[in-house]
């Protein structure tokens, strides 16, 4: 009777072991899955802050990109209504000067006062001047008296052949190294760059005024 108990009691106790092992492993299964699910939780929650980080980056230089187009072609409309003012006021300008020749007591006195002027910054006892053909008509008989009126004591040679332009007067030194262009086209591209800055200041810093002469 001894027998049949032990070999009874020897197979709950391996059933009993049998059981503690399958939950051992069930629980080893349980954690390890746990694990596995945990990790690729993990993986998935940096591959999404690396795709969120990514987009970010993308949508950052894509910004940029646009804010840096929108600058540019803001730049590109800035540089062309600076550059079409400008031209509209070399425009305006050179029609008011030339509309001053229109008054020829006025207009002798502005040239008087530009041959004087040049006449004086050029050291050489002799000087050639030259003037448009209007103005040499008007001048070519009478330019001891010109020269005269304007207080000019050195010898200065009236060119004969008149020279290109609107209006105003030339004067250079008798070898032609030296020469002062205070024609009217002279004048006014003498002044560009002033007109440029001007313009500039007007536009981007609405400071300055308009410092320039024009009757020299």
């Amino acid at each position: 009777m001894s027998t049949p108990v032990k070999i009874g009691d020897l197979e709950s106790a391996l059933l009993e072991r049998a059981r503690t092992l399958a939950e051992e492993y069930l629980a080893n299964a349980r954690r390890t899955r746990d694990q596995v699910i945990a990790d690729a939780n993990e993986r998935l929650r940096l591959r999404e802050e690396r795709e969120i980080l990514a987009a970010k980056d993308e949508s950052e230089r894509s910004y940029r990109r646009h804010v840096q187009a929108s600058e540019i072609k803001q730049q590109e409309e800035l540089d062309r209504l600076r550059w079409q003012l400008v031209q509209e006021v070399m425009e305006r300008l050179t029609d008011q000067l030339v509309r001053i020749a229109d008054d020829q007591d006025a207009y002798l006195s502005l040239m008087a006062r530009f041959f004087a002027k040049a006449a004086s910054s050029i050291e050489r006892d002799e000087v050639i001047v030259e003037i448009n053909a209007r103005d040499h008509a008007l001048l070519a008989k009478r330019w001891d008296w010109f020269c005269t009126s304007a207080g000019v004591t050195k010898k200065a040679h009236l060119a004969e052949e008149p020279l290109k332009c609107l209006g105003g007067i030339r004067v250079r030194s008798t070898d032609d190294t030296i020469r002062v262009d205070t024609t009217i086209e002279g004048r006014l591209e003498h002044m560009r760059d002033a007109l440029h800055q001007i313009v500039m200041e007007r536009l981007f810093v609405s400071t300055g005024h308009l410092g320039m002469s024009f009757s020299g």
